[in-house]
Order: structure tokens, then sequence, then C-alpha cells
């Protein structure tokens, strides 16, 4: 949590504000969106579900209720942070790129606006091999809200699941400016479960967080790229040279 608190932080900073600008508009946009189609249609799909009980079981509307609202906002609003994470890679790799520097004080040559624009094709083939890691092991974990007894304990385990994906994500920037690859970024991580579970359960709850989820993108950007300086840049760029 303390590497997302730095980033909202550094959000703040003058000569990073105009990095902001664009992820801030794509997370806005997406996660009105979310919202607005999770208010419609999560009614539809409780009622359509708990309306199958029989009268005896009508207690357990007031359980499975919130689990179940619990489940829709996680997946629908964690969903959503792929899409706009996957709209604004590029831009999104600007920020950690200038969050960098401000922490270090040393620039990083990735070629600036010209190669944001060559950039746009491999940001997007990057973001899409997350979303293949991704759904490779989202549909199994899914299978687990329709069988009964298990679905209870489902949300909690997505939340898991989901902490260790928004991990994964946001440390993909900074540590892509260094041309680190997607296996050795997950190694990372793995090594300091607790430290990723912990940055990306703090991103999971933000993004449920009504209007201050729009700046969870950038925040957790922002936050990432301190977490890479502060735990990994010393070590890998060390193991590198």
């Amino acid at each position: 949590m303390h590497y997302l608190l730095t980033g909202l932080r550094l959000l703040r900073q003058p000569g990073l504000r105009r990095y902001v600008a664009v992820p801030l508009l794509v997370s806005t946009l997406c996660f009105a969106g979310a919202l607005y189609g999770l208010g419609y249609w999560l009614d539809i799909l409780l009622d359509g579900l708990l309306g199958k009980l029989p009268g005896w079981l009508d207690w357990l509307r007031y359980l499975l209720w919130p689990l179940f609202a619990l489940a829709g906002v996680l997946v629908v609003f964690y969903s959503f942070s792929i899409l706009t994470n996957l709209v604004a890679a590029p831009f999104n790799g600007m920020l950690a790129e200038a969050v960098e520097k401000h922490l270090t004080g040393q620039p990083i040559d990735t070629g600036g606006w010209r190669a944001l624009a060559q950039d746009i094709v491999p940001s997007l083939l990057s973001e899409l091999r997350k979303l293949l890691y991704f759904a490779v092991r989202a549909l199994p974990l899914g299978v687990l809200f329709l069988i009964p007894g298990i679905n209870v304990a489902a949300p909690f385990i997505w939340a898991l699941f989901s902490a260790w994906m928004l991990a994964v994500e946001y440390i993909d920037y900074p540590m892509a400016n260094h041309w680190l690859h997607f296996a050795r970024q997950r190694s990372i991580l793995r090594d300091n479960r607790w430290l990723s579970y912990g940055f990306g359960g703090s991103t999971l709850l933000l993004t449920m967080v009504p209007v201050v989820n729009f700046i969870a993108m950038p925040a957790a950007v922002a936050g990432a790229t301190a977490m890479w300086v502060e735990e990994f840049r010393e070590t890998e760029l060390e193991d590198r040279g």
C-alpha cells in the first residue's frame, strides 16, 4: 500500500502531470462505462440467480447477494482495468519513464514521443500477451462460481488472483522500459510475493472506490515505478551490467 500511496502523491508533481492526462482520460471513460453497466446488469443477474431459490431458502438471499455483488464488482472492474491498460499502454510507459527520471534524476533513453508512435503496436502486443496469461488462468477460476458450496469462496479466490494480476500488469511498465521480458518480471514478483500481493491488493481496492477509481491506473503506474526504483532497480541493472 505504501507504493500505491506514493504513486498518488507523485501524480501531483508538476513535471509529471502532463503524462497523466491521457491515462486519466482513458481510465475515466472506461470506469464510467463499467459503473453504469454494473449497476444495470447486476440487479438483473442477481434476481435471475436468486429468484430460483425455493421459498424456505429466502434467508440465503441476504447471504448470497453481497457475495455475488462482490464477485461482480471484482470481475467487471478488473476486466475494465485490462481494457484501460490495453488502450493506454504506450502512454503508461511514458508515465513510468517520467516517474523514474523524477525519482532517480537519471533519464531513460526510450526515444520520447517519436518512439511512442513506433511502440504502439509492440505495446498492444505486450498487453495482449498479458491478456492471454490472464485468460488461461481466469477461465478455470470462473468455473468455481458455478460449483455449489465452493462458489462461496470464489470471490475471495478471485480477489487474490486479481491482486496478483494487477501487480503483474503495472510492474510491466517500468521494467519494460529496461527491456526486462515478461517471464523475468513474473519471476521477480514471485520472489517478492507479499510485496506483490500487497501492491496489487491495494490497487484492486482503489479500483472499487467510485470516482476515485478514475485515477487508479496512473497512480498504480507511478506506484509500481517507485517500487521498481526502490526494490528492484539497482539489483537488476547490476546483474545485467
